[in-house]
């Protein structure tokens, strides 16, 4: 397939105010781990620019926030870094991880959790069932990282796993969602507005979790539109194209049906 990348010379060079990637976090000695590079990558729906050219590189032990108004493509690159969405342009390249099969990761999708707008979680199944398909989708076996019981208690959610999640507050559905993250363990963490409809509490929670994630060599990619809450971050700041696809979730995808065929109307 041939290199659909435009020119270097006409690459975003990034500065800080437009399109910036600024810098306030230093890994600790002896972090080892993933390293994700994005090089010339363009993002978008039905082959339709939304973002980029971007080139930035995350490692190991960092947190990388993704900023930009509606529309400059933040879900969108968080998508494609998932692998839900092919890019445009440029590409991915991912080393220093090892895939669930034992083999090196090559992409992202192989060593990440993803969560999205949307919860992902069926409503009228209860929370524990929501995330006993989670374990089962992601890999995990019940002997697989913590219980979905521990998992929901770090969560703020004590006993409620035999409850529909439909019955459950916005608040609190959203924060069975994030409890997926702690399942089955996953280098890295993909998160599109995860403290959406969090209280103050919850979200110092939250990144709490985070925080020990990263401290422990993980590494998160988040888009938000208010701060994590985290003491030391990378910033990604998508500067609005004229030319840019809408970033909404109703746009035409481009993505392979075959491959998420088991997990149908959950993400």
């Amino acid at each position: 397939m041939p290199d659909r990348r435009p020119p270097a010379a006409a690459r975003r060079a990034l500065p800080l105010q437009a399109g910036a990637m600024s810098r306030n976090f230093r890994r600790g000695p002896g972090v080892s781990g993933p390293i994700a590079t994005a090089v010339g990558l363009v993002v978008g729906r039905g082959g339709a620019a939304a973002a980029g050219p971007l080139d930035f590189r995350i490692a190991a032990g960092e947190a990388l926030v993704v900023t930009g108004a509606n529309g400059a493509g933040k879900s969108t690159l968080l998508r494609t870094l998932a692998g839900l969405l092919p890019p445009v342009a440029g590409r991915i390249d991912v080393t220093g991880a090892t895939a669930p099969d034992g083999e090196a990761a090559r992409t992202l999708a192989e060593i990440a959790h993803y969560v999205g707008h949307r919860n992902a979680m069926k409503p009228n199944i209860s929370v524990g069932e929501n995330l006993a398909f989670w374990r089962r989708y992601l890999g995990g076996g019940r002997d697989c990282g913590r219980s979905i019981a521990d998992c929901l208690d770090a969560l703020g959610l004590p006993d409620l796993s035999h409850l529909p999640q439909g019955y459950l507050s916005a608040g609190q559905q959203r924060r069975a969602s994030l409890a997926r993250l702690l399942l089955v363990p996953r280098p890295v963490w993909i998160l599109d507005e995860p403290t959406s409809a969090l209280d103050a509490g919850s979200q110092l929670k939250f990144a709490e979790i985070v925080e020990a994630h990263v401290a422990a060599g993980g590494l998160v990619i988040a888009a938000t539109h208010q701060p994590l809450g985290l003491s030391r971050t990378l910033t990604l700041d998508l500067a609005p194209s004229a030319h840019a696809a809408r970033d909404v979730d109703h746009a035409a995808p481009s993505i392979d049906a075959a491959e998420l065929a088991a997990a149908e109307g959950w993400l």
